[in-house]
């Protein structure tokens, strides 16, 4: 076999395989970006375990309409500018490698409302292609629903496990964020049905008994003042 230069529709999936493993690693990217946002709210509403919808809405500091379309070009990003940027990362993701990487393997709608401009912004995607970019009117935020997930990469998608397991992976995940942001307040809906919501007070505790019931909380241990040296013991 010869060696050439790959399609860039081929790079753009085997780019978005690096990122969008299932749907958890949806949620997942999608989740940082609304905490990175200055998110208080966030709402997650999956559908069949994520495959057929996943919608993630916050209430942050939303998309300015002229920045919309290029938010799904690889590597673009708010988050850094520079080379000496890469030193000081203080945001959960910076490669703007989320939103072209799911674009790429599924439909995508994100609706917008950046502060201080006429109206909101709509765009569809399907594949990584640009459907359509109209206005709407919305609150201040983003919404961005993903839906089909793998649907013309059957490939991959044989590859998922069943729709409870992908949607308690989700649930991981969120309970995860709930915990290490206690003051966004969180929604999880599966299939209809609310499964996990938090009151984003900013205490620990009550998103420990959001996630893992009351008694179990209440017997926790707070421990305060953890030497630097153990934290290190424990993330290695």
């Amino acid at each position: 076999m010869t060696i050439k230069v790959l399609d860039e529709k081929v790079i753009s999936q085997i780019a978005a395989g690096e990122v969008v493993e299932r749907p958890a690693s949806v949620v997942k990217e999608l989740l940082e970006n609304a905490l990175d946002a200055g998110s208080t709210q966030i709402s997650i509403e999956i559908k069949n375990g994520g495959i057929s919808l996943i919608r993630v809405s916050d209430d942050g500091t939303g998309i300015p309409e002229k920045e919309t379309d290029i938010a799904f070009e690889r590597h673009s990003t708010s988050k850094i500018d520079s080379l000496l940027d890469l030193q000081h990362i203080s945001s959960l993701g910076f490669r703007g490698e989320a939103l072209p990487s799911i674009a790429a393997v599924a439909q995508v709608q994100m609706s917008t409302y950046f502060s201080g401009e006429a109206t909101g912004t709509c765009v569809s995607l399907d594949n990584g292609q640009l459907i359509s970019h109209d206005f709407q009117s919305r609150s201040p935020g983003t919404t961005i629903t993903v839906s089909n997930l793998f649907r013309k990469i059957p490939a991959r998608l044989k590859f998922l496990k069943s729709e409870n397991t992908e949607g308690s992976r989700i649930s991981e995940i969120v309970s995860q964020y709930t915990l290490a942001f206690p003051e966004v307040r969180y929604n999880l809906i599966s299939d209809g049905k609310t499964i996990l919501r938090t009151p984003g007070s900013g205490k620990l505790l009550d998103s420990a008994i959001a996630v893992y019931g009351n008694e179990t909380a209440q017997n926790m241990l707070e421990i305060k003042n953890i030497p630097e040296s153990w934290i290190a013991q424990l993330i290695k």
